[in-house]
């Protein structure tokens, strides 16, 4: 198990967190001030789909990762690793903070290979190698990741070298990679709803998988719930939150309230 780091937090950012009355850059750049170590990882989505609307291409999606074909990948880079990236960076260190853009391949950060070929290019994590967003942060830097990943194959000459990952997946094995304080997933939800719409303010990892099993937990927040899961082998603390509140990264930080806790059970003690 990673040794946990209890100065770093992974918040994973989405479409909407992208809009510009939106507080959650605002809210980064003043954390980065007060000393606080963090890593973003962002996704992209709904860009990635009007992209390939222009261009005649459907979206399809299969619990909530997105189907990807050459152009869907070729679109998926240029987007996130372009468009998106460069945009929240540009808007970070124009309000004062001091970030840096890069991609999952950038310094082999994330490794994968195709997760399911009913997906198409759809990456599953195999490695993630931390040096580049150590030096990163050493420097005093807030790196700002999108989900681009690098294609492991044995033969690269006829396979693509990029993999698009999910980007919730991605952030889930950044934060265990990092041993991170605390992964927090800004949302467009209030958090996990039980069946009748009610924020479930608490689960522990099995009654986190007994909602996506009973079908209450749907399309996108399933890959969200399972990355939490996966990272609390080495992260203290995960949180599902509603990013559309004024200043919500912030009041998280220091109140922790509202949106979900995913948690992991206790093992029985052994007598």
């Amino acid at each position: 198990m990673k040794t946990k780091n209890n100065h770093l937090i992974v918040v994973k950012i989405g479409g909407s967190t992208l809009g510009q009355h939106d507080t959650t850059l605002t809210d980064l750049v003043e954390l980065q001030k007060k000393g606080f170590a963090i890593v973003v990882i962002h996704g992209g989505g709904k860009i990635i789909t009007e992209w390939l609307g222009k261009q005649g291409t459907p979206t399809r999606f299969v619990q909530g990762e997105r189907v990807t074909d050459e152009v869907g990948l070729q679109v998926a880079t240029a987007v996130l690793s372009g468009i998106v990236n460069k945009e929240l960076v540009a808007k970070i260190c124009a309000l004062g903070g001091k970030a840096i853009g890069i991609s999952g391949v950038d310094g082999l950060l994330l490794q994968g290979k195709i997760k399911n070929p009913d997906l198409g290019y759809v990456g599953v994590v195999h490695n993630v190698n931390i040096d580049i967003l150590d030096t990163l942060l050493k420097a005093g830097y807030l790196p700002v990741v999108s989900s681009i990943g690098l294609n492991i194959v044995e033969n690269p000459d006829s396979n693509p070298l990029t993999l698009n990952i999910n980007a919730d997946i991605a952030a889930g094995e950044i934060a265990a990679a990092l041993g991170a304080e605390k992964l927090i997933y800004l949302t467009d939800i209030a958090g996990i709803c039980d069946k009748t719409g009610q924020v479930i303010s608490q689960l522990n990892s099995h009654e986190s998988e007994e909602l996506i099993n009973s079908g209450v937990a749907i399309s996108g927040m399933i890959p969200k719930i399972r990355s939490c899961i996966r990272a609390l082998d080495a992260v203290e603390l995960t949180r599902i939150i509603d990013g559309r509140r004024s200043h919500a990264l912030l009041n998280e930080i220091y109140k922790t309230e509202g949106g979900t806790t995913i948690y992991k059970e206790k093992q029985p003690e052994v007598s």
